[in-house]
């Protein structure tokens, strides 16, 4: 039997073992996948207990993607291209970090759009790890424009200067995306605003939204934020955060076993953890 894990601070809320266990039944594997919470000064030993228990994976969540990366024996380009790393895999004690957000974010996008989607403006509110994510699977793709909104604008600045390495890119205030939000083809939330229990709260207004955006919204509790009622109100197409989730959780499964794990399912009991 293999040992597969989430390191994160704190942890008792994820997810992630029900959908792996699962998996990992249904495919036939021996394998147990648990939830460690670390503190961040112990990171170090975690990451130390990983080797010695000869622990096959693990997947890194916040506050230790950044920080993870210093006992790491290797880091793939995606990972240091977003500075962050989600997903450790242990090839006979050498470990070699990964980072499937952003590819898991682009893949569950390509669900929701059935065409290339290159033509399209983007919007991204928030600054944070997961808009990094995002912007560098986004601008790898090939998107024409990615512009940045958030309330620090100093932030949103660094991320756009990052985007510009492959795409166009602005950062630029809250109000003003708000005004010019007809102009966009895709939006997307990445912060915690509208998250249970604020259920009343949104990121921005929307009052220019146009019919047809894709409006996407990372958080997944609740299920449909209010930003995303008010945007399916207007005509939009909207998704939550549990195509992102369920597709990075996907790419780091394969990339520990090489084996696909079934996406309809994997969504499936995530759904019903969440009593949707």
């Amino acid at each position: 039997m293999g040992i597969f894990g989430v390191i994160g601070h704190p942890i008792s809320h994820s997810m992630s073992p029900i959908m792996h266990n699962c998996e990992f039944k249904q495919l036939g594997f021996p394998h147990h996948y648990t939830a460690f919470d670390v503190h961040p000064n112990d990171l170090k030993k975690a990451i130390d207990g990983m080797r010695a228990l000869h622990i096959l994976g693990l997947n890194v969540t916040i506050p230790h993607k950044v920080a993870v990366m210093e006992w790491l024996d290797e880091i793939d380009e995606e990972a240091r291209l977003i500075g962050a790393v989600n997903t450790i895999k242990n090839e006979n004690g050498r470990l070699i970090g990964s980072n499937t957000d952003g590819e898991g974010y682009l893949r569950s996008l390509q669900k929701l759009i059935d065409h290339p989607f290159h033509d399209k403006n983007v919007l991204i509110i928030g600054a944070g790890g997961a808009s990094r994510a995002i912007v560098t699977a986004l601008a790898r793709y090939g998107i024409s424009r990615i512009d940045i909104a958030n309330r620090t604008l100093q932030k949103a600045e660094q991320l756009a200067m990052h985007a510009r390495q492959f795409v166009k890119s602005n950062a630029i205030p809250l109000q003003e995306a708000e005004e010019k939000l007809s102009t966009y083809g895709i939006i997307v939330n990445t912060t915690s605003v509208g998250m249970s229990p604020n259920l009343s709260d949104m990121p921005i207004n929307i009052h220019h939204l146009k019919k047809g955006t894709i409006v996407s919204d990372l958080i997944y509790n609740p299920l449909s934020t209010m930003f995303l009622k008010k945007a399916k109100e207007k005509g939009a197409i909207t998704a939550n955060g549990i195509g992102m989730f369920v597709h990075q959780g996907a790419l780091s499964f394969e990339k520990w076993l090489g084996v696909a794990p079934n996406i309809e399912r994997m969504t499936e009991t995530v759904l019903k953890k969440l009593g949707g």
